[in-house]
């Protein structure tokens, strides 16, 4: 099975240098480099080093992953941060959980001992509490349910309907915000009783950027949607 690897950027330069020289050309058949319009050179050095970069059109991290779908050729995709946040080790590890024949395997930041060297109060409660929520309103098993470390079927993107503007619309309208399908992805695998699993990655300090969390905004957004699942989606 072809394996795609997906890095997020805008303005990561500093990331982009430290931690992708780790990735190992064996690891994967593709990288993309989805770029929200970086410029202090995380754009320039992608496409120095020879990665296939897309710069979006529109913002928003669901916009970069909707913007490069026609261009993933893995039948397994893996997304990452290049901020340090995600252990780039672990990459063969959840690829290998997806061949195996898992649907979703989440790079979790709470599992077991695992832990988050990145939250503070706010963020670390947020995500217990947002966890605890979709394991409670829709059967899941997870630790960690926002996390964008994580492998999956690209075919799921489309049998979970993520791909389509009707399921975030209304709450962006309604908190004036943009989010992503990580948690969305994470609530419909459970209700679908898919086949998921999680592998303790943790989370280390962030080596570059700057949080480009809207944590009220996207807080809100979120925790509606969870609940709005439970009458939307079948």
């Amino acid at each position: 099975m072809k394996k795609t690897l997906v890095v997020l950027t805008l303005n990561e330069i500093d990331g982009m240098r430290a931690v992708m020289p780790q990735v190992q050309k064996s690891w994967c058949d593709q990288i993309i480099v989805a770029d929200g319009g970086s410029t202090d050179g995380t754009i320039e050095y992608a496409r120095e080093q020879g990665y296939d970069v897309h710069i979006q059109s529109k913002k928003g991290i669901r916009h970069a992953y909707l913007e490069i779908l026609d261009k993933i050729q893995g039948e397994i995709v893996l997304t990452i941060s290049p901020d340090g946040n995600c252990p780039l080790e672990f990459i063969p590890e959840l690829f290998r959980k997806i061949e195996e024949g898992y649907d979703l395997c989440i790079g979790s930041r709470y599992k077991g001992s695992a832990e988050s060297q990145d939250d503070d109060v706010i963020t670390g409660f947020g995500n217990w509490l947002f966890t605890h929520t979709v394991n409670l309103l829709h059967g899941g098993h997870y630790t960690d349910v926002m996390v964008i470390y994580r492998a999956f079927r690209k075919s799921l993107i489309y049998e979970l309907d993520l791909h389509k503007e009707e399921s975030y619309l209304l709450p962006e309208r309604l908190f004036n915000t943009i989010i992503c399908w990580e948690p969305l992805m994470s609530v419909r695998a459970a209700k679908r009783k898919l086949k998921i699993c999680e592998v303790a990655v943790g989370e280390p300090p962030r080596v570059g950027g700057e949080r480009k969390l809207q944590i009220w905004r996207w807080g809100a957004a979120y925790y509606f949607q969870f609940w709005r699942e439970l009458f939307y989606w079948r």
